[in-house]
């Protein structure tokens, strides 16, 4: 986050629409071509000195064209798989330019997940549409992007028909004098083959009360995975009526007692550090309104008992994320019977089934439980997936700042 004496610098890339099938292969093929030369643009850039860059990095998705509306279950699993190949390339890319990924020095990369046709010819939009409910992320119309009050230095577009299409239907959207930069694209493979029939068999829960957990030490890629598939989990509600809850999106964040004895425990972040960080990327994929909305309300409880402490911060979509501090594995899953959902990383699926044991215990009913994948390098080989890996693990991250902190020895 940027800080009073700092400016944030903020460029927006529209991404020609998603190989299909997703696979890391296609993805890498796509985009690897297109994010290299402006990862490294705003990495060197010399105009930003030490102040902190946002990449938001606009994905259209033709299988999600006409269905944010719809239960998210059935299309969980080819967002994530998207999503994970996306963020894993810019990892990649990262790691072989020595960009960094991992704090205001670097490029802090954002994936948002546009509803967009293959074809590029978008449908009017329905009457019944909700204002408020078209600001929800991370998954939003073409419009919504165009209109959204973020002040983008500079706009890249891909330079291939996709490309031109794409960024001819979000000026004609919104405001036209914007600073475009054109790079150039790679190879946008998509198999012939229905995107959303299969999914449209299966029954799902629209759900309205998400969870995640975890420590989010030192905010990381592997983090923006699984907060952004978290929030692709919520539902979005139809017009509520006057006085009904808002849909709830619970962060469990382990409390600092818990982490001492972690390695590098002095460069541990504080719990008020990790919620802020969460907060301030979470909340940049979940809005798409004006940041200091009046509407937008924060309020920190401090009440006697387990998952006591949190931070409460209610948008006007209408949801309300709480990030709770946690003393235990299992956090607000085991006292909110409200919760139906769970977002976990592939690693820690035991936790999941532990989760819903104790719930049975209770009586209640079982999570609904989604994984996200754990990124990793194997393609690139063992020296490219080392420096890979130390984007992705908090230990490592606080490892090399102890380094870095270490006083150089000459002999």
């Amino acid at each position: 986050m940027a800080s009073h004496t700092q400016q944030l610098h903020r460029s927006l890339i529209l991404l020609p629409p998603a190989p299909h099938p997703p696979t890391y292969s296609k993805i890498e093929l796509s985009y690897k071509a297109c994010l290299t030369p402006v990862l490294r643009q705003l990495a060197r850039s010399p105009s930003r000195g030490s102040d902190p860059v946002v990449l938001d990095i606009a994905i259209p998705c033709p299988h999600l064209y006409g269905r944010l509306n719809e239960p998210r279950g059935p299309l969980y699993a080819t967002t994530q798989s998207l999503v994970a190949g996306l963020y894993k390339l810019v990892c990649v890319l990262a790691a072989k330019d020595s960009i960094d990924t991992e704090d205001a020095e670097g490029v802090d990369a954002r994936i948002v997940l546009v509803a967009y046709p293959r074809d590029g010819k978008l449908a009017q939009p329905s009457e019944d549409a909700s204002p408020e409910l078209e600001l929800q992320g991370p998954a939003i119309h073409l419009s919504t992007l165009a209109r959204c009050p973020r002040a983008w230095d500079t706009i890249f577009s891909v330079e291939c028909e996709e490309g031109e299409q794409l960024l001819k239907n979000f000026l004609a959207l919104g405001a036209s004098h914007r600073n475009v930069s054109k790079v150039r694209g790679g190879i946008v493979v998509s198999i012939l083959s229905p995107e959303t029939s299969a999914e449209h068999i299966t029954a799902s829960t629209n759900h309205l009360s998400v969870a995640v957990g975890g420590t989010f030490d030192h905010l990381h890629i592997g983090h923006k995975l699984l907060l952004t598939m978290f929030a692709f989990v919520l539902g979005r509600t139809p017009s509520s009526a006057p006085g009904e809850l808002p849909s709830s999106l619970i962060i469990g964040i382990t409390g600092d007692e818990l982490l001492k004895n972690k390695k590098y425990v002095e460069y541990m972040q504080s719990w008020q550090h990790r919620q802020t960080s969460a907060h301030d990327f979470l909340a940049s994929i979940l809005y798409f309104g004006t940041s200091d909305d009046s509407r937008i309300h924060v309020e920190e409880k401090n009440e006697v008992g387990p998952n006591g402490h949190a931070v409460h911060v209610t948008f006007p979509i209408p949801v309300v994320v709480k990030y709770v501090e946690i003393w235990d594995p299992f956090g607000p899953t085991i006292t909110d019977q409200s919760i139906s959902a769970l977002v976990i990383s592939a690693e820690t699926r035991k936790g999941g089934k532990a989760v819903n044991d104790k719930r049975a215990e209770k009586g209640w009913g079982p999570l609904e439980v989604f994984e996200v994948d754990v990124l990793d390098a194997d393609e690139e080989g063992s020296a490219a997936d080392e420096t890979f890996q130390s984007k992705l693990s908090s230990t490592k991250i606080r490892r090399m700042r102890s380094e870095r902190a270490q006083p150089v020895v000459h002999s």
